[in-house]
């Protein structure tokens, strides 16, 4: 199991979660109600990271990137 592959995706739920939990412990209090909300709103972005694709880069050279923009690229 390779960790790189699902580390956008525990970025994404631990930075939901951790902002959840910052919220809901303002007042120095953790409910029953906002531990749930923080567990959920971390599997959904965790779902939501893991599922959906990384976009494919594109390859484009620097002189396609030149000429296609008007600068000085050879010629």
């Amino acid at each position: 199991m390779k960790l790189t592959r699902y580390a956008k995706a525990i970025a994404g739920a631990v930075s939901a979660g951790a902002g959840s939990l910052a919220t809901a412990l303002a007042d120095d209090q953790l409910t029953l109600g906002e531990g749930i909300t923080a567990a959920l709103v971390t599997l959904g972005a965790l779902g939501v990271t893991y599922y959906v694709p990384n976009r494919e880069p594109k390859d484009v050279g620097l002189d396609d990137a030149l000429r296609r923009s008007g600068g000085g690229g050879p010629q």
